[in-house]
C-alpha cells in the first residue's frame, strides 16, 4: 500500500493492545478510509459490515433496508439464522451474541463502515451503538471496534465530540488527509505511470492527493489525456463526481453545494458575514455546522488574513482542488465532451491562469514542506494571506505570508512556471512596494525575507538578488 505508514503502524499498535478499544476514522470522501482498514486487517475481521447509502434509498424503509444489511452481515460472518432484528438494540444485541460465541481470546476487529449513513432519522441508532459499546464493548479487554464515515461532521459530532452517552467513549482518533506530492509521485510510479514532477504537480491541481482519483490515470499516456479521459471525455470517469461527493457526504447537500460554489468566486475566500449575506440566510448554527463540515472534509481552509483590520476575522477559503478545478472548466462544458478540451487548450491563457492560482493552493497544503526547506520545521508559525491598499496608492496582494515566533516573515512568492523565473525591473520594484507596505504593519523587530517559490529555479541577473530563499518545486516533493 502506497503512504499511509503512519497511520498502518497506530492501527497495529491498537491491534497488539490489551483493552478494549473504539478508534474513529474518518476524512474526505475517497480518501482511502476503508482501504487503509481493509489492507490493515485483511483476514483478521470478526465482524464487518458498510451501510448502505443514502444517494440510492427512498425515504420510506430505509431503516428497515439498514437492518436487513447488517442482519445479512452478521450472517456471513458465522451467525446462523435466527428473526431478523426489528431495531438497532437488537441487532447490536445480535452482534454481541455472535463476538461471544466466536471469542476464543484473540484480538477481535469489529470494523463498521459509513456509519454515518447507519443513522437515518428517528431509528435510534446512535442510543443503541451507546448500549453495545457502554454496556458490553468497553469491558472487553480483546475487542477493537473501528468505525468509518465520509460525513466529519456526523463522526466529529456523534462520536468524537459525543456530549451524552459516548462522551470521552472514543479511545483514539485518525483523520486521514489527502496523499501529499511525494506520495502521489510515489503512487503513480508504483502503477507504472511515468509523469515528471511538473505533470504531477498540475494532476495534484487538478484531482488533489485523492487515491481513488489518481487511479483513473492511465500507463502511456500524457497529462492532457489523462485529463481528458477524467473530465472532458463523453465517459469522463469523473463527470458525475462533483454531484456524487457531496450527496453521499453531508446531510444537507444542495446547501453544501451553495457554500462552495459561492466560495469559488473569490480566491481569498469570504468571511462568515458575507457568506450568510450572499446565500440569503442567517449567520447561525446551520452555518456553522457546514462550514465545520466543509473544514474538517479538507475541502475549505479556514484563516486569518494577515494583520485583518480591527479584531480578528476569520475567512473560509475553497482549497479542494477537485471542486476547484471542476468548478472552473468542467461544469460548463458538460453539454461539449468531445475528449480533447485539455489537449487543445494547455498553453490557452485560461489554463495558464489557473496553473497560477491553483499552485498558490498547493503550496497551502504544503507548508510543512515549505517550512522544512527554509530550515524552520521546529519553528512555530502562522500562515496567510495578505492584501493591503493605502489611502489613494497602488494597493498590494501577497498570496501566501508565513508569520515566524523567530522574528522573521516569509514574504512568498508564489510562481508555477515551465522554466527558470526571471525578475525584471517592474517585478522588482513592485516587490520594493510590496516590502514597504508590509514593513509599515509589522513589529520592528521583525525581518522580512522576501522568498520564491517556483518550480525549477531563478535566473540569475541585477534584480535576483530582491529574494533572500528560492524554493523549488522539488522541495515540495519532499516525504
Amino acid at each position: 500500500m502506497t503512504g499511509r505508514q503512519k497511520e498502518i503502524a497506530e492501527l497495529e499498535e491498537l491491534y497488539r493492545g490489551e483493552q478494549s478499544e473504539l478508534a474513529a476514522i474518518y476524512g474526505r470522501r475517497r480518501v482511502g478510509k476503508t482501504y487503509l482498514v481493509e489492507q490493515t486487517f485483511k483476514g483478521r475481521f470478526a465482524f464487518r459490515h458498510a451501510g448502505l447509502s443514502p444517494v440510492e434509498q427512498n425515504t420510506h424503509g430505509v431503516l428497515k433496508a439498514q437492518l436487513t444489511q447488517f442482519y445479512n452481515s452478521l450472517k456471513s460472518f458465522g451467525m446462523k439464522e435466527r428473526k431478523r432484528p426489528d431495531s438497532w438494540l437488537d441487532a447490536f444485541y445480535m452482534l454481541q451474541d455472535l463476538l461471544e460465541k466466536k471469542d476464543d481470546g484473540n484480538r477481535q476487529v469489529v470494523f463498521i463502515d459509513e456509519m454515518p449513513w447507519m443513522d437515518t432519522p428517528r431509528s435510534g441508532f446512535i442510543t443503541a451503538f451507546e448500549g453495545f459499546w457502554n454496556n458490553w464493548g468497553c469491558h472487553r479487554d480483546n475487542l477493537l471496534v473501528i468505525v468509518c464515515g465520509s460525513s466529519n461532521s456526523w463522526m466529529l459530532d456523534n462520536l468524537i465530540n459525543n456530549h451524552g452517552g459516548l462522551y470521552g467513549r472514543v479511545t483514539y482518533e485518525i483523520r486521514l488527509s489527502p496523499f501529499t506530492l511525494a506520495e502521489c509521485e510515489e503512487y503513480l510510479k508504483a502503477r507504472g505511470i511515468k509523469l515528471s514532477r511538473y505533470d504531477i504537480a498540475q494532476a495534484y491541481m487538478m484531482v488533489g492527493g485523492i487515491p481513488f482519483y489518481l487511479q483513473y490515470f492511465r500507463k502511456g499516456m500524457s497529462l492532457a489525456q489523462n485529463a481528458d479521459n477524467l473530465f472532458f471525455a463523453e465517459t469522463a470517469k469523473l463527470r458525475f463526481e462533483y454531484d456524487r461527493l457531496f450527496s453521499s457526504a453531508f446531510s444537507n447537500p444542495e446547501f453544501i453545494r451553495e457554500i462552495v460554489e459561492f466560495l469559488h468566486t473569490k480566491n481569498a475566500g469570504y468571511t462568515r458575514k458575507e457568506i450568510a449575506e450572499a446565500l440569503g440566510i442567517t449567520d447561525g448554527g446551520a452555518l456553522t455546522g457546514s462550514l465545520n463540515a466543509l473544514v474538517s472534509g479538507d475541502f475549505v481552509m479556514k484563516y486569518t488574513p494577515f494583520k485583518c483590520p480591527g479584531r480578528k476575522v476569520d475567512h473560509y477559503k475553497l482549497t479542494d482542488p477537485f471542486c476547484l478545478f471542476y468548478l472552473r472548466f468542467v461544469r460548463s462544458r458538460q453539454a461539449e465532451m468531445d475528449g480533447a478540451f485539455w489537449k487543445e487548450n494547455i498553453r490557452s491563457q485560461p489554463v495558464v491562469v489557473w496553473r497560477g492560482i491553483a499552485f498558490e493552493n498547493l503550496c497551502f497544503r504544503h507548508i510543512r514542506q515549505i517550512k522544512e526547506a527554509l530550515g524552520i520545521s521546529g519553528v512555530s508559525s502562522s500562515q496567510s494571506a495578505w492584501s493591503k491598499r493605502k489611502d489613494d496608492q497602488e494597493g498590494t496582494q501577497i498570496d501566501l505570508l508565513i508569520d515566524r515566533a523567530d522574528n522573521v516573515i516569509n514574504m512568498c512568492e508564489l510562481k508555477f512556471y515551465s522554466d527558470d523565473f526571471t525578475v525584471s525591473g517592474d517585478y522588482y520594484r513592485a516587490l520594493i512596494h510590496r516590502q514597504k507596505l508590509l514593513a509599515d504593519e509589522i513589529p520592528k523587530r521583525k525581518a522580512i525575507h522576501s522568498t520564491l517559490i517556483t518550480t525549477f529555479g531563478l535566473t540569475y541577473n541585477e534584480y535576483s538578488g530582491i529574494f533572500t530563499n528560492t524554493i523549488l518545486l522539488d522541495d515540495l516533493f519532499r516525504r
